[in-house]
Parts: structure tokens; sequence; C-alpha cells
């Protein structure tokens, strides 16, 4: 069971996530999209088959904590929209799609499948923002040699709409089942993809001057053969 804080409320929802889907190539433009297949291809990574293209992950790596442990030092982060559904309705919140690279080389669904996926505590309704969703701005920031620099930054513009990506699921309705819950696409890495200590990310609405925030931290175990 998972708990989240409204951010307007301060209201908690406990949620069982059963399902964890993670929505790869899901650029609004097929430029943007070209981008990460290239971006993605200097590390190694085949091109997908189609996209968007939905991985499914085990659910429990869904987390909330500050801190999360992967094998080796060759997994880096990735700032996403999270879809969160309940019974009160699907809930927006920000998260990273935490990545093994060296897998993702040979297989993208098992590199999904390695590291834990954290999101934030704090959510949105949807339904307050689908209005304005195309408002909304994203960023992340790496922590690299103890200093913070801009990873990714951009609006989500770049990214299918949530009723479109919804739709594509096979979903009539922007909303999630209970207990379902999507990543939804990422935007270009500035400066390359790269491990970190530390991660942050942050979904901003301009129109209200409302911000969601998480921060975790990355502890590398030794691989041992």
């Amino acid at each position: 069971m998972t708990t989240f804080h409204l951010a307007d409320t301060d209201d908690t929802l406990d949620v069982e996530v059963r399902e964890l889907i993670i929505a790869g190539w899901a650029g609004r433009e097929q430029a943007g999209i070209d981008e990460h297949i290239a971006e993605l291809k200097e590390i190694g990574v085949k091109p997908p088959s189609s996209t968007p293209l939905f991985y499914r992950v085990a659910a429990n790596q869904l987390t909330t904590a500050p801190d999360i442990q992967v094998l080796g030092d060759a997994s880096s982060g990735e700032a996403e929209v999270v879809l969160i559904g309940t019974a009160q309705g699907t809930l927006v919140g920000i998260g990273s799609d935490h990545t093994d690279r060296e897998a993702e080389a040979w297989s993208v669904a098992h590199s999904k499948q390695v590291c834990a996926k954290p999101v934030s505590k704090k959510v949105w309704q949807l339904d307050s923002i689908i209005e304005h969703w195309d408002d909304l701005q994203m960023a992340s920031y790496a922590t690299i040699d103890g200093n913070e620099v801009l990873y990714q930054e951009g609006p989500v513009t770049g990214l299918l709409h949530p009723a479109d990506l919804l739709r594509r699921f096979g979903l009539e309705q922007p909303q999630l089942a209970p207990g379902q819950a999507m990543l939804c696409g990422t935007l270009p890495v500035i400066g390359g993809v790269r491990p970190a200590q530390a991660f942050r990310m942050v979904l901003k609405d301009p129109m209200t001057g409302r911000e969601l925030e998480h921060r975790y931290r990355i502890e590398s175990l030794p691989v041992v053969a």
C-alpha cells in the first residue's frame, strides 16, 4: 500500500498499486521520438518496434522512498509524469523511470524491471489540470560529483496528452482504473545520459503556481561475479 497526499488539501489516499506500466517512446512529435531514439542508440539501445510501447513492470517497484539501491553504476533517472488510478479518480505525480543502461542495451523491457521507480508523495487530481495540461512544465536535476546540474527541462507538450496516451493504451476515458499506475514518457537529456548520486524531479503548473517535487538518492551496490 502506498500513501499519497493531495497537494491542495493535504488529504491522504492509500493506494494499492497492482499494475505498473511504463509508456516508452511516448513523444507527441516524431522529431522528439527520433531524438530520444538517437540519444539511446548512442549507448547501444535498439530502436523500438513501434511507438508508443507499454512496458509492464512489477507493481512493487513503485516507491515514494527517498533512497533506492541499484546494482552497479550504469543506471540513471528519467523524469516522467505519473498517473495513478484510484476510486476517487486519477492522480498526477512526478516520478522517475530509473533504468539500468547496461541491461537496456540488450533488452529495454528487462532494464525497466531492474530498478525501482521513485514517485512523489504529493499529487494532484488529474481533473484539476486536464483542461490546461499543455501549460505544465517538467524538469530534472542530477547530482554528479557532488554538484546538482540541470538534466532535463521542457514543457509536457513534448509528450502525448494523457487523453491520447490512455486512448492508445486502450482506454476510452483519460482515467486509469483503481490500482493502475503509469509513467508517461520522458524528455531529452541535456548533456547525455549518465549516472548520478541523487536525482530530483519537478512538475510545475504555471497557471496556479503549484509544484510537485521528489528527490531520491541512489546507492550503487557492487557487482560480484
